[in-house]
């Protein structure tokens, strides 16, 4: 949704059915597909599976749980398109110089915390810090003054659907989502990088 905020026509790409999608869907090997027709793109943007890294599931990985870990093949055939591209995941992922992205910077009242490898340059972001409310899984939310932290089987979907500016999500959906602000404000640095090289070639 942030990308087309950000004034792309989005086309997404899953292994898994997404009946709540809201733009032209593929259900295939996003693999596959970018080795395929990834050239056909304008750019791309992977989020590959953050199981691997992520603190929510740290706790399976010590007991033996293993996760695909898919972020250098991604790059590799992301390379391979020879378009600019994006990979979005969480803190601790192998990303190369990747930019960082909190609810806090546009104001959201989400804590959730990602990184944005890119293959164009982005511009140096200082942080604001997030809001240090007590946060306890369970307890109602004070609205409007308290984060959400949507992962897992979390409380109160309406106020996190709120917060992070999706309406159409399940909680199960909202729990491995990021907010369409980080994308839109990802997606004009991409644009104006195309606009830019386009002039160029004028």
């Amino acid at each position: 949704m942030g990308y087309h905020l950000a004034e792309f026509e989005v086309v997404g790409v899953d292994n898994c059915p997404q009946p709540h999608y809201p733009f032209e869907f593929h259900q295939v090997d996003a693999l596959e597909f970018c080795t395929e027709h990834g050239s056909e793109y304008n750019a791309i943007h992977a989020s590959p599976p953050c199981q691997a890294y992520s603190m929510a599931s740290r706790q399976w990985r010590r007991d033996g749980v293993k996760y695909p870990d898919l972020i250098h093949e991604t790059r590799e055939a992301l390379i391979a398109t020879d378009r600019p591209y994006v990979i979005e995941n969480v803190p601790g992922a192998p990303l190369i110089n990747p930019t960082v992205i909190t609810g806090a910077l546009f104001g959201l009242l989400v804590r959730r915390k990602r990184m944005f490898e890119t293959s164009f340059p982005m511009p140096l972001i200082l942080l604001p810090p997030d809001r240090r409310s007590k946060f306890k899984m369970g307890r109602p939310v004070i609205e409007g003054v308290d984060e959400i932290v949507p992962v897992g089987h979390f409380s109160n979907v309406a106020y996190a659907r709120k917060q992070m500016g999706i309406d159409w999500m399940t909680q199960r959906e909202l729990a491995q989502a990021i907010p369409p602000a980080y994308t839109q404000f990802i997606g004009r640095q991409l644009a104006a990088w195309i606009g830019r090289r386009m002039m160029r070639f004028v």
